[in-house]
């Protein structure tokens, strides 16, 4: 058995759906199960609330083999830490109580830069990796840089203002990967039996791009001229509390995007064995063109 945390998120749902496909028994947790699709709920054991309730993950975990683990980051949290390590107290708890034989989480590329530390959300994610290997568990993390996806929570503004926006430097060259691919690595892991102890897995995707680069390629995909604006990073946390996030996780956003920009995710070099297939020029023609058309 295998269970899966966040199955409607970015990255879950596409775990979802692949372990659908590859015929394994899947269970997952959903805090409302009706926004599942019939087809998850019609072929998936479904264990309702949420996955940092003691009662949910002990009864979702009981004769599970693997588990995949998402922290959702609460942008109502009181801190970071409280969004990441101590939502999963209750699932590390349960991973040892259960016997749930191994576990792949996803993360963050920072492990071992000197930014790590005052890294806001990645500083959180990797304390988290380390109370759940503090169990003992076979462990994978999966180590990601920004995701190609987060782009298209612009699509409105590529559109309307030819413009997107971030607080790190455009001319900075950076890994980006692509959800898919990262779930792509996590099903694989999931379905893999033969895997034990505990390591990060680097999931780089296939480039080191600046935003200015991603900017001439989208300009090229959509047919219309579009800019990259850096902006403060004053601007940018304040954004964010306008959208409605806490003061501590609106700064943990900042935080993070501070690191990166002094070279968070350059630390670890690109492999054959830790590049994705994705490229961002294909991902803004399946994913950007199509919520920008949309």
């Amino acid at each position: 058995m295998i269970v899966v945390t966040a199955p409607t998120g970015d990255i879950g749902h596409q775990v979802v759906q692949n372990l659908l496909q590859s015929g394994a028994p899947i269970r997952v947790i959903a805090r409302d199960p009706s926004h599942l699709s019939t087809e998850v709920r019609d072929s998936a054991e479904v264990v309702e609330g949420s996955h940092g309730d003691v009662a949910v993950v002990n009864k979702a975990f009981e004769g599970a083999d693997a588990l995949f683990w998402l922290a959702p980051a609460d942008p109502k949290a009181a801190s970071v830490m409280a969004a990441y390590v101590d939502f999963t107290r209750p699932a590390a708890a349960a991973v040892k109580e259960q016997g749930v034989k191994r576990v792949v989480s996803i993360t963050a590329l920072g492990r071992g830069s000197p930014f790590a530390n005052e890294a806001g959300y990645v500083t959180g994610s990797l304390a988290m990796d380390d109370l759940i290997a503090s169990t003992g568990v076979a462990f994978r993390g999966l180590a990601n840089p920004s995701f190609m996806d987060n782009i298209a929570r612009q699509a409105v503004a590529i559109r309307d203002q030819n413009k997107f926006f971030s607080p790190i430097s455009g001319d900075l060259k950076l890994p980006s990967v692509a959800t898919r691919d990262i779930a792509a690595v996590a099903t694989r892991l999931l379905l893999d039996d033969s895997w034990s102890a505990q390591s990060e897995v680097p999931v780089l995707g296939p480039e080191d791009l600046s935003f200015n680069d991603m900017a001439e390629i989208i300009s090229d995909v959509l047919g219309i001229p579009v800019s990259y604006q850096q902006i403060g990073f004053d601007t940018y946390k304040a954004r964010f509390v306008q959208f409605g996030m806490s003061d501590a996780m609106a700064q943990g956003m900042t935080d993070m995007a501070w690191a990166k920009d002094r070279g968070l995710d350059l630390a670890v070099s690109r492999t054959p064995e830790n590049s994705t297939p994705t490229t961002f020029r294909q991902w803004c023609e399946d994913t950007l063109k199509v919520a920008i058309d949309g």
